[in-house]
């Protein structure tokens, strides 16, 4: 075989390898699609119990066609602080089987059923082409990401698939059956899994070399041993995600990787100790000359998906009762930073670039942390005009910390929300995060509007202002009309419930005519002397500002009609 013979099969097995990896990209992306706002449900119930978290987890890596979507997405949540370690070690298990379906998919692409598969690629692309509604077009993008990972797996296979008995034959044979032994084999998986980054991928090679009679390491366990050591490699996306996270998310990942490390040393004192494992288990279950879908001698490929699944669905029966075993070996490597929360810090989740891998899920969380912010925001408000029924200077300092605080939190999400208006989004989602953009402002204006109330107590205080009881009690009464509109405006806000958009109208208007019935009680008193006249820019500007503060309030209960 010349130099040029051989830089053409490599060259044919990395395009191979490409067109099966954006196929997998492709299914994943338009299957979470598929999927809008059924992840976030899921996770929603991943605390009821353990056997929910694993099937969760299953459900999960199948739509989103790999474990390390769903755990490096699962490190994300920890590391915000919606998910507890407990619910993320029972999600990872569960990825952990959900992966192995691929397994059985590259198995079937060595039988007849392939030219049936090859077709959809264009099927797909045509559904892609001429559909108009959304949903048609991400059905036709998965049935075309189907059909790409069989055009890599054909362009993998009949790069390698020479003659039985040729030199090329001999030469791959004799080059992979050279590694025999268990703990190199082993190694080998871990460094190429680490390398692409998806055991999916090795699987595929793994398989598909099987499919052609190629045996590694002189054939019995040796390919398992790499099935083996994929499982450790494609921990290591999860690890390098969790670099510079949350002590919680690096625990999390430290758990995918101990449950598989554990799983490794059992499968392997088992393999070495039982070298006939594959000869007497798996080829019985699917002997050599088994015949799939009219193409005969696929025995090899459902063995190596067989033992993939074995290990996963074994390892996760064993493990799951240790649970928390698993949680406190991971808090005890992973200490906890001591390091207290500076006063007045509000309540807001780091916005993790890993749940990014799910759109709708750091669409979801980004949602409610908007509304935590809401809140930071109106107790601000209500700070500063407590100090100034109160006369109070010192809380100023205080308002402008946390004006300074949101104003940093608005760049965060907004930089947050540009990211997720690059990622595959619905047209739903599109429009929610659109309206965001105008609901962190609004808060933004709310906040300034407290800074705004600070100033006229400074002038109430410094100037000697005075203020008639009636018109201190007419202003708390329109102030509690605020608050109860931030409280209706809030839970619109956050559960979307177009029912309570009459009521924040209604509150509103009841706001406006307040204000135009202080402002002319204050001009009435003016009239007939029982009020200062330097009174007059104070009380028509705070009043003024608090109207404005109940219109960002209502703007921010009707977003939710831009996102429909």
């Amino acid at each position: 075989m010349s130099a040029w013979e051989i830089v053409k099969i490599v060259m044919q097995i990395l395009g191979g390898m490409g067109t099966f990896l954006v196929g997998m990209k492709i299914l994943s992306e338009n299957m979470t699609k598929l999927a809008h706002g059924k992840l976030q449900q899921m996770l929603n119930k991943t605390a009821k119990s353990r056997f929910a978290g694993v099937g969760i987890g299953t459900l999960m890596t199948i739509l989103g066609q790999s474990s390390a979507f769903t755990t490096v997405m699962v490190v994300g949540l920890v590391n915000a602080g919606i998910m507890t370690l407990f619910q993320a070690t029972a999600i990872i298990m569960g990825a952990n089987i959900g992966t192995t379906l691929n397994a059985w998919v590259i198995a079937l692409a060595g039988s007849d059923i392939t030219a049936f598969f090859l077709a959809l690629a264009a099927a797909g692309v045509f559904v892609t082409m001429f559909s108009k509604k959304e949903r048609t077009k991400s059905i036709g993008n998965v049935i075309a990401a189907f059909g790409l990972i069989f055009v890599g797996l054909k362009l993998m296979s009949s790069a390698l698939t020479f003659e039985q008995g040729s030199e090329q034959f001999e030469m791959v044979s004799n080059m992979l059956s050279a590694i025999k032994n268990p703990f190199l084999l082993l190694l080998l998986g871990i460094a190429i899994t680490a390398l692409v980054q998806s055991s999916t991928a090795v699987n595929a090679i793994i398989i598909t070399m099987a499919s052609l009679g190629i045996a590694i390491g002189g054939g019995g366990n040796a390919a398992l041993y790499i099935i083996v050591g994929s499982n450790i490699g494609t921990c290591v996306t999860a690890l390098i995600s969790s670099l510079g996270a949350s002590p919680n998310a690096k625990r999390a990942a430290l758990i995918h990787f101990l449950f598989n490390f554990f799983g490794a040393i059992i499968f392997m004192v088992i393999l070495v100790c039982w070298q006939g494992f594959a000869d007497t288990v798996l080829a019985t279950i699917f002997p050599s000359d088994i015949t799939v879908f009219g193409k005969t001698g696929l025995g090899p490929t459902f063995q190596i998906a067989l033992f993939h699944t074995l290990f996963n669905v074994v390892n996760t029966l064993l493990f799951l009762p240790f649970i928390k075993g698993f949680v406190w070996i991971a808090e005890h490597l992973v200490r906890e930073k001591k390091a207290e929360e500076p006063a007045g810090t509000p309540i807001f989740g780091d916005l993790d670039d890993r749940l990014l891998r799910s759109p709708s899920v750091a669409l979801g969380h980004l949602y409610q942390e908007t509304g935590k912010v809401f809140t930071f925001a109106m107790n601000t408000l209500n700070e500063a005009f407590e100090a100034f029924l109160e006369k109070d200077l010192s809380v100023k300092d205080k308002v402008v910390e946390k004006n300074a605080e949101l104003a940093q939190i608005n760049r965060q999400a907004v930089e947050y929300l540009v990211k997720l208006s690059s990622s595959s989004l619905v047209m739903q989602e599109e429009r929610t995060v659109s309206s965001l953009h105008y609901v962190l402002n609004d808060i933004m204006r709310i906040g300034e509007l407290a800074d705004n109330v600070t100033k006229y107590t400074e002038h109430y205080v410094k100037d000697g202002l005075i203020f008639s009881e009636e018109f201190l009690g007419m202003l708390k009464d329109m102030y509690d009309k605020l608050k109860k509109l931030y409280v209706i405006s809030l839970a619109t806000f956050l559960f979307r419930d177009f029912g309570k958009l009459k009521e924040v109208d209604g509150l509103e208007d009841e706001i406006d005519r307040d204000r135009r019935r202080l402002v002319a009680s204050h001009i009435e008193r003016l009239n007939e002397g029982k009020c200062q006249p330097q009174n007059s820019n104070v009380t028509i500007n705070l009043v003024g500002n608090l109207e404005r503060a109940a219109d960002h309030i209502t703007y921010i209960a009707h977003s939710i009609e831009q996102s429909q």
